[in-house]
């Protein structure tokens, strides 16, 4: 079973929900904010501490999101390959080993690795509810951090102006 239990496409702006642990316990809240030139996300613990930023960020090239910690980078997902089959992210970790991502974004069944190394894994397979995914991060893993990447990898999933040239 999997150590969070998230529902798929409720990430718009100024949307808040909370993302449970496998008894179905909140153990955080997302917060959309409103009101944002740019697509911004704070995920903080039932106590209210914020433990993520994630903040979109429009390139020329390739769009990415960034996710901050007390107000510093921590790491930033890009789209590294987009693929009839799979998609694939790079998302760079300060001063830590970068991740990758591999799998299908829309149907919220990928790996995020590191090194090789299966660090979490996204599947909705462990739910009969619709619209419901989990995540199964491995022990000893910066849970907060891989919760923030799945934020942000299904709000670039799910962008609408997504292959619009913006």
């Amino acid at each position: 079973m999997p150590k969070y239990r998230m529902r798929q496409k409720l990430l718009s702006i100024g949307e808040d929900y909370t993302i449970e642990d496998e008894s179905g316990r909140a153990v955080y809240k997302v917060d959309g904010k409103v009101l944002r030139v740019r697509e911004t996300f704070v995920i903080e613990d039932m106590g209210g501490r914020e433990v993520a930023t994630i903040r979109e960020k429009k390139l020329a090239i390739r769009d990415s999101m960034k996710i901050l910690r007390g107000g510093d980078t921590i790491a930033t997902v890009r789209k590294a390959l987009i693929s009839p089959f799979t998609d694939r992210f790079d998302v760079e970790v300060e001063g830590g080993d970068d991740l990758k991502v591999k799998g299908n974004l829309l149907d919220h069944e990928y790996e995020i690795k590191r090194d090789g190394d299966t660090i979490a894994t996204v599947s909705k397979h462990w739910f009969t509810i619709r619209d419901t995914y989990g995540i199964d991060v491995a022990p000893g893993q910066d849970d907060a951090l891989i919760l923030a990447i799945a934020v942000a990898l299904d709000e670039m999933a799910h962008d609408p102006d997504e292959g619009k040239g913006k």
